[in-house]
């Protein structure tokens, strides 16, 4: 019997979670084993897991869950140089050179366990079939307007919180750009699921925005453009090829940028393009400052979905369950990609 087991999340505003409790009944359906880790600050309460035939469990118990449970979390486990045993599935930011991949891997590599990472699991066409970009592009944008309206009032943003919902997000902002308006904003990356959540915010704020995907960025720079905006969101990942979007002396010269929503966030990469700052912002700093003469702030949250838990996690639960439904053959498909590719990057196994 496949044995799939919900951890709770151990990160600091983290509320998400990656199935529902209507997900839970399907997988019983199928004759699936469910256990779900007690979590208070879960969108979504305990109880309604247990009704539809989930087991549940204290918090933090899967250490000690059977050897063929499969463990599902969606952000990084607590950190700890402890063995892995199981197979996991998370986002495991361990294949791009981040600086605490090695040690996850290691850790798989000693306990003999595995990662199906959430963010390498792809169809035949290598297309995600999962993913919370939307709304990562969608509180992204949000928080880089907040950003520019407090910038415009002499501050910076101030700290962020979780949002009921997204009318209470929509109020927020409105109410901020009423005072200081932001009239242009420079979306690349403009096609894919993060920058269509970037574009909706934006127009839905009555911001102008102009929108760049490859044809645009293809020539490799520079890119003076993006300097002629007052806003730059980038929902482009980190990878070989990417060019450098916003050179460091591009600060010094002439330009209306006022604000860099770095959506995509991974500073720790070599391949960052945007290589104004070297590490991700905060729900209490949303904003680092790189320079004064005229100020320039960076947006670089790297859990911003989490900001807008509902509608994130209603989302996610969505696209993801016809592949949990699947766990029952996990060595074929999409199971068995993501396999191949853990195979990839993880260093040896320990005698």
């Amino acid at each position: 019997m496949t044995h799939l087991w919900i951890r709770a999340e151990g990160r600091p505003n983290e509320e998400r979670t990656g199935i529902t409790p209507e997900g839970v009944a399907a997988l019983k359906d199928k004759g699936f084993r469910v256990t779900v880790e007690d979590c208070p600050r879960r969108i979504l309460r305990p109880q309604p897991y247990a009704d539809a035939g989930a087991e549940i469990a204290p918090r933090g118990s899967w250490i000690e869950a059977p050897e063929d449970a499969i463990i599902f979390g969606l952000k990084e486990l607590p950190e700890a140089d402890t063995p892995l045993v199981h197979r996991h599935i998370m986002f495991g930011h361990a294949y791009k050179g981040q600086s605490a991949g090695a040690r996850l891997l290691d850790r798989f590599a000693a306990g003999g366990g595995a990662l199906y990472d959430l963010e390498y699991l792809v169809d035949e066409n290598g297309r995600r079939v999962a993913a919370f970009g939307y709304w990562a592009g969608y509180a992204g944008a949000a928080v880089s307007l907040l950003a520019w309206a407090a910038q415009a009032d002499g501050k910076t943003c101030p700290p962020v919180s979780t949002w009921r919902d997204a009318d209470s997000l929509r109020d927020d902002l409105r109410a901020a750009l009423d005072i200081a308006p932001c009239r242009s904003a420079i979306v690349v990356g403009a096609l894919g699921r993060v920058g269509t959540g970037a574009r909706d915010l934006c127009n839905e704020m009555g911001v102008s925005v102009t929108a760049w995907d490859m044809a645009e960025t293809a020539h490799g720079g520079p890119f003076p453009e993006i300097l002629d905006h007052g806003v730059f969101l980038n929902c482009i990942l980190a990878m070989p090829g990417v060019p450098v979007f916003v050179p460091r002396d591009a600060v010094q010269g002439e330009r209306r940028l006022r604000v860099i929503g770095d959506i995509a966030c991974d500073p720790d990469s070599p391949f960052n393009p945007i290589p104004l700052y070297d590490a991700a912002t905060s729900w209490d700093q949303p904003v680092s400052r790189v320079s004064d003469a005229p100020p320039l702030d960076i947006m670089a949250i790297d859990n911003l979905p989490s900001l807008m838990p509902r509608e994130s996690s209603l989302d996610f639960a969505e696209q993801l369950l016809p592949h949990l439904m699947t766990l029952d053959k996990i060595d074929s498909g999409v199971w068995g990609r993501a396999h191949q590719t853990f195979l990839q990057h993880k260093p040896e196994q320990r005698a």
